[in-house]
């Protein structure tokens, strides 16, 4: 079958634009596809299989009968989860924000992304990302016309490291702005404080926009440097005015179909990317919106015992993996498991997981999909955890058929 990419339009021109050329049907869309059709057990996608807390569900119920969202909530999010977002980052990181200059809401993390990047990339500006990334990023990259420059995580004493050196050498006059995730999905690598704070002098040297995007900032199951949890890169030395910092409430809350995000940042910043927003989704998730305020004000006690939960199945996913055959990176966040194969006497990881279904009933990704050197990536496959424990342990139990 012909691809949209080769397709000749009006004047035998391709269909699909040229930016978007090298990016077809995303990998998720591909493995969930095929866990259905196969039935497998889907570790590949990173969504719960449980709904998030009862009483935020009931929010939203209550926000829908009250008639509250049911028509366009203000452009930049209701005032309500702009405050709670405010007060969430003054609780939790002692940053200081403006809900009505400071807090913009987006369709979720995505959105905020690609807004970001639409907004302050000109064609021809160089990014900087962290190497394996979110396939978003590389999306919105080329939307806007710049150039991605990967620097990339490799695997040494059981996480995957950033060589701050390569990284100090990727920036260039081009640079427009650096691209950083901690934690860091899929490797779930947590930078270090003293990692972030040599990003942070870089971006000040350089006098870089950093973007970063910490969405699994409640997901910290072991600090790599005892550094007490997530660090936002925000609160460090000479940020503050210069980093646009995305989150959402998805990944915390287990409610990833209501696509609610965020950026926060300085005004200039997140009036610039409000400019570009506007023309996407314009608003988006009115009811979610008040809920999702609701959930930014729980007690401490609902992310601890978030974190006890996820690491919990972590490690029986480790576990299972290891006695599997696979080598395996335990993650320090996240709620991925990014394995090696050659230990299975494996090198292709797209090979791999097409055939994981029918070898083992397991669905899982390709970590090259996440590479722009696809070979680097090609011997990883990463493996999702956030799931009920009793889908964990049949999973673990079918991917024993796999040990050598």
């Amino acid at each position: 079958m012909t691809s949209m990419t080769s397709t000749p339009g009006p004047a035998g021109r391709p269909l699909l634009n040229r930016r978007l050329a090298e990016f077809g049907t995303t990998i998720f869309a591909e493995m969930s596809a095929l866990a259905a059709r196969t039935g497998a057990i889907n570790l590949g996608q990173g969504f719960p299989d449980t709904d998030g807390p009862e009483e935020i569900r009931e929010a939203a119920v209550r926000a829908l009968r009250d008639g509250r969202g049911n028509q366009y909530p203000p452009g930049p999010g209701v005032p309500e989860l702009r405050e709670a977002i405010a007060a969430h980052q003054a609780r939790r990181y002692g940053l200081t924000l403006d809900p009505d200059t400071e807090v913009l809401v987006t369709a979720g993390a995505t959105e905020a992304i690609a807004a970001a990047l639409l907004a302050l990339v000109e064609p021809g500006d160089e990014v900087v990302a962290l190497e394996p990334y979110y396939d978003s990023y590389a999306a919105s990259i080329a939307l806007a016309g710049g150039t991605r420059v990967p620097v990339t995580l490799r695997p040494s004493g059981g996480r995957f490291r950033l060589d701050l050196d390569e990284l100090r050498a990727a920036v260039t006059p081009r640079t427009r702005l650096l691209l950083i995730n901690t934690p860091h999905n899929p490797t779930g690598t947590v930078l270090t404080r003293a990692e972030l704070a040599e990003i942070a002098r870089l971006a000040v040297e350089r006098d870089l926009i950093v973007v970063t995007d910490e969405v699994y900032e409640h997901l910290v199951f072991e600090e790599p440097d005892g550094s007490g949890g997530h660090v936002p890169l925000a609160g460090l030395p000479g940020m503050r005015d210069r980093t646009l910092t995305i989150s959402s409430a998805g990944k915390t809350y287990s409610f990833t179909g209501w696509k609610v995000g965020w950026i926060t940042g300085p005004p200039a910043l997140v009036t610039a990317v409000r400019s570009a927003k506007q023309f996407l989704t314009y608003v988006s998730a009115g009811p979610f919106q008040y809920a999702i305020a609701e959930a930014l004000a729980l007690p401490d006690s609902y992310y601890d015992g978030l974190r006890a939960e996820l690491r919990a199945k972590r490690d029986l996913l480790a576990g299972g993996l290891a006695d599997a055959g696979f080598g395996v990176h335990v993650p320090a966040g996240t709620y991925f498991i990014t394995t090696d194969i050659r230990p299975l006497g494996e090198t292709d990881g797209f090979a791999f997981c097409r055939a994981l279904p029918s070898r083992a009933g397991v669905v899982a990704i390709p970590n090259a999909v996440f590479y722009d050197d696809r070979e680097a990536g090609a011997p990883f496959v990463r493996f999702a955890f956030c799931k009920r424990t009793e889908v964990l342990e049949e999973a673990v139990t079918r991917l024993k058929q796999l040990t050598p």
